[in-house]
C-alpha cells in the first residue's frame, strides 16, 4: 500500500510490530514544512467531517510542528494567541459581520 505522506514517529514500529515492512525517508526541512502544511490541511478535513476532540488533538499535534519549524515553542505560540485574544478578543460571543457600511463624514 502506498501512502506518500507524513506520519507520526511511531507508525513505522507500530507497523513492523504488526509484521508489516514501512519504507521511510526522513524529510528534508523544505520537504517537512511542505508535508506539514499538507498534514495540516488533512487533519483540518478530517475534523470537518467527524468534528471530535481527537481530531482537534491531531491538528493541534501538527500547529505544534509547524512552529517548530519556525523557531516557535508551544509557550511561544500560546503567548502570540493570547496577545491576539486580547487585542482583537476571542470568539466566545458568536459574532458574525455580515457588512460594513462606510460612512461619509
Amino acid at each position: 500500500m502506498r501512502y506518500d505522506k507524513l506520519v507520526r514517529d511511531r507508525i513505522p514500529k507500530i507497523i513492523r510490530d504488526s509484521g508489516g515492512i514501512p519504507i521511510t525517508h526522513s524529510a528534508s526541512r523544505e520537504e517537512y514544512g511542505t508535508r506539514l502544511k499538507a498534514k495540516l490541511q488533512e487533519e483540518v478535513d478530517e475534523y470537518l467531517k467527524e468534528p471530535s476532540g481527537e481530531e482537534l488533538a491531531d491538528i493541534m499535534e501538527v500547529v505544534f510542528a509547524l512552529g517548530e519549524l519556525q523557531s516557535l515553542g508551544r509557550y511561544d505560540l500560546e503567548k502570540i494567541r493570547r496577545e491576539k485574544a486580547e487585542e482583537r478578543g476571542r470568539f466566545n460571543d458568536r459574532i458574525v459581520l455580515d457588512e460594513t457600511i462606510q460612512r461619509d463624514d
